[in-house]
This record gives structure tokens, C-alpha cells and sequence, in this order.
């Protein structure tokens, strides 16, 4: 029996994230600030989920494989906006 930790970050937790701007935790420690989950893509051929990830203010797209994702932490915009 597999033992699972209740706040592992999943497919279902990437997609209630989808569209908002979060700090994404990565196992390895580090931390990508402040990007929006744009999209969840498979790559039939790797068998592998990516996230696609925007940058506030720039644009620039990562994609991140989602088993290298810790966990998520929603960001409140209106800190920044005021």
C-alpha cells in the first residue's frame, strides 16, 4: 500500500489553480514567484503532465513538469495593485 500525503500537488490541484497567480514550491526548494497557471498539457510520448505557466508583467511561458511541483500558494493581486 502506497502511502499519500493529503496536500501533494496533483492534476486535480493544478486544475482548481488554472488562471490564477501563485508562488509555485518545487521539491528541489526553490520557488518560482508570482505566475499564472495557464494550461495543463500531456506529452503522450514521455507520459509525462506539464504545467504552462505565465509571468505577471512579461509574458514569458515556462513549462513545468508537474511531478517537479511541491505545492501552490494562491497570491492576493490586490497587495500589488494598491
Amino acid at each position: 500500500m502506497v502511502k499519500r500525503d493529503m496536500n501533494s500537488f496533483n492534476l486535480n490541484v493544478a486544475k482548481s489553480f488554472l488562471g490564477k497567480n501563485v508562488n509555485l514550491h518545487l521539491k528541489d526548494g526553490s520557488v518560482i514567484v508570482n505566475v499564472q497557471l495557464a494550461a495543463i498539457k500531456r506529452d503522450e510520448m514521455r507520459k509525462e503532465v506539464f504545467v504552462s505557466c505565465v509571468s505577471y508583467g512579461k509574458g514569458n511561458t515556462l513549462q513545468i513538469p508537474l511531478r517537479n511541483i511541491a505545492w501552490a500558494k494562491l497570491i492576493d493581486l490586490n497587495i500589488f495593485l494598491s
